[in-house]
């Protein structure tokens, strides 16, 4: 017999009853049941019921385990009392009988359990996350995030992929996040960087003749945690092809997540027809460029209809350039305690209030009458022509905001997330995809005037070279994003891959020709010998896992994170280099600033 085990604690069955069987695993629970020793003996791939009795000469030792003590017993294979039939086991029809038992690695006194769903603080589960991964909860979640990898790969490779492997250590790019700089023993007060991204050597392997290019990619960005991003690194599935267009990479990479969805995603439905959405109008209707569509409310901009009205503060407001009002539709939401409540919500959110309209029936029984301070102010007929446009009806309501969308499209788009929830008008059974596209390469900067880049500098203005003769706020860029229920999944480009152009892009954001060449260098001396036109994405790995487990925080899909200050409390990283380490990189640290 195996050293350890003949069978897994998932494997045996009622066919295996009178079976001599040797098991290994983890003391999951233990229950005295009137001197019979109960233990559920758990391993990676289940849990097997094995119990002791006095009688057994193993008695004595049996009682000495604890909870999470790793053991190997011997024992007999027998069918339990068809009463006692536990259906939610896969080995719920036996149980086995102990007739020895060595103890491979006792446990100290448990600074948080693995049986049961009890709550603990993160930084006991990050510290302790060895532990913490023991529980049913964790195995699932990165058994997923393994499975789901290996499903990206087959359907990678079955589009006609290869995998290359990009470096680790490379020089530093400023990507839109900080790097992480390595310093370099050999060539003293220099440094290497970690790669934020693998973008310019996938986009060298295209120049250097590499039709299809894909890999499980890890990067690494010094960026402020969130609950949906690692602080540190994270993987992403990241592609790139030759001769392509936008929507070549739309059909390409739609069947991978659309599979993976489909496969793990436990049953909710997924969307098949993935609208694509400009930048400009996700930002008008949903306050935000990664909408979640399972909310069906769209906002509308409805500033005609305050302009010169009773109500003087919409009114003034819209007298200012760039000024608009949007509403925010609430089918459903027409009574005024509701409408109450998100006024409360948007106060606490630091406005001073969020004005609504609610639609009820009238008094004398006519018909449908408006409601609320908005619609005193500003009319019947005023009103009326809001529920027209918003399509709206008796029992619905409206919330309205002003000002530069700019200022208030983000506390827009949480106020219609908050509504969609509240109503239950968000349908959580389904996964709902849509890409954003055209995405403003420029935008205007608030400290010097001039122009700047808003979004990926290297992507192919819509329009090339003549496009960037114009207004350089009008430029769009062949720039993607696929949203998926409120969060960003995808992000991608066709790159711009011809020098003269990308020369006149960064003069425009006041970048030099030199200086191009100073940071780009590798990338733009490769693009003066045939490179041809180009285009990929990158898929977050980290936060599709995340929607597939229904977590909310990205640190449950990840093996051994950081907290929220990008500290591995269990390994104790960041650390104190020693002097000798100093000393060998000629390095000095500074104390920190008081």
């Amino acid at each position: 017999m195996h050293a350890y085990r003949s069978h897994t604690c998932a494997s045996l069955t009622a066919a295996d009853v009178g079976q001599t069987v040797r098991l290994s695993g983890w003391v999951h629970r233990v229950r005295d049941h009137g001197g019979i020793l109960f233990i559920d003996l758990r391993d990676h791939y289940g849990i097997t019921q094995v119990l002791c009795d006095p009688d057994s000469a193993a008695f004595g030792e049996v009682e000495k385990v604890r909870s999470e003590w790793c053991i190997r017993i011997d024992g007999e294979v027998k069918a339990r009392d068809a009463a006692l039939v536990n259906p939610k086991l896969p080995t719920g029809e036996i149980e086995v009988f102990i007739r020895a038992i060595e103890v491979l690695g006792a446990a100290a006194e448990l600074p948080l359990q693995v049986f049961g769903d009890q709550e603990y603080p993160e930084e006991t589960r990050l510290r302790y996350r060895y532990l913490d991964l023991r529980r049913e909860k964790m195995q699932a979640n990165m058994v997923l995030r393994s499975d789901v990898v290996a499903s990206m790969r087959r359907r990678m490779w079955g589009q006609g992929f290869r995998e290359y492997q990009t470096p680790i250590i490379t020089a530093s790019s400023p990507e839109g996040a900080r790097d992480f700089l390595v310093p370099s023993r050999l060539h003293p007060g220099k440094f290497y960087a970690l790669p934020q991204a693998p973008q310019q050597f996938k986009q060298l392997l295209m120049v250097s003749g590499f039709d299809k290019y894909f890999q499980i990619a890890p990067c690494f960005r010094d960026e402020d945690p969130r609950a949906d991003r690692s602080p540190t690194d994270f993987y992403q599935l990241d592609m790139e092809m030759s001769f392509v267009t936008q929507q070549d990479v739309f059909d390409t990479i739609q069947p991978v997540i659309a599979g993976i969805f489909e496969e793990f995603g436990g049953g909710r439905t997924v969307d098949t027809d993935w609208p694509q959405i400009s930048y400009r109008d996700a930002a008008l209707w949903y306050g935000t460029d990664k909408p979640d569509l399972r909310n069906p409310i769209r906002m509308q901009v409805v500033s005609d209809h305050f302009a010169g009205s009773g109500f003087a503060v919409f009114a003034k407001l819209l007298e200012q350039d760039g000024t608009e009002v949007r509403a925010i539709p609430a089918p459903g939401g027409g009574s005024r305690k509701f409408c109450d409540r998100m006024n409360a919500w948007a106060q606490k959110e630091g406005l001073p209030g969020m004005g609504y309209i609610f639609w009820r029936t009238a008094e004398d029984g006519s018909g449908t009458e408006a409601a609320g301070p908005l619609a005193k102010n500003i009319g019947p007929e005023r009103t009326e022509a809001i529920r027209q446009q918003l399509g709206l009806g008796l029992g619905d309501a409206a919330f309205f905001l002003g000002g530069k969308p700019a200022v208030f499209e983000k506390i827009a788009g949480r106020a219609r997330t908050v509504i969609g929830d509240e109503l239950g008008l968000t349908d959580t059974a389904r996964f709902a995809f849509c890409w954003i596209v055209d995405f403003p390469i420029f935008q205007k900067s608030e400290e010097t005037g001039g122009y700047e880049f808003e979004h990926n500098p290297f992507s192919m203005p819509q329009g090339g070279m003549e496009a960037l003769a114009g207004d350089p706020l009008a430029v769009r860029g062949y720039q993607y994003d696929l949203a998926c229920n409120g969060y960003e999944l995808v992000s991608g480009a066709i790159r711009n891959h011809k020098p003269e152009i990308m020369f006149k892009a960064f003069a425009i954001a006041g970048y030099g020709e030199d200086e191009v060449r100073r940071r780009f260098g590798g990338m733009v001396n490769a693009f003066q010998y045939g490179a041809p036109p180009h285009g990929g994405c990158a898929a977050g790995i980290d936060r599709i896992v995340m929607l597939l487990a229904d977590e909310a925080n990205i640190r449950e899909v990840i093996l051994f994170p950081m907290n929220q200050r990008a500290e591995d409390v269990m390994m104790g990283a960041p650390s104190e280099p020693s002097n000798e380490q100093l000393r060998e990189l000629r390095l000095r640290v500074l104390p920190p600033e008081v």
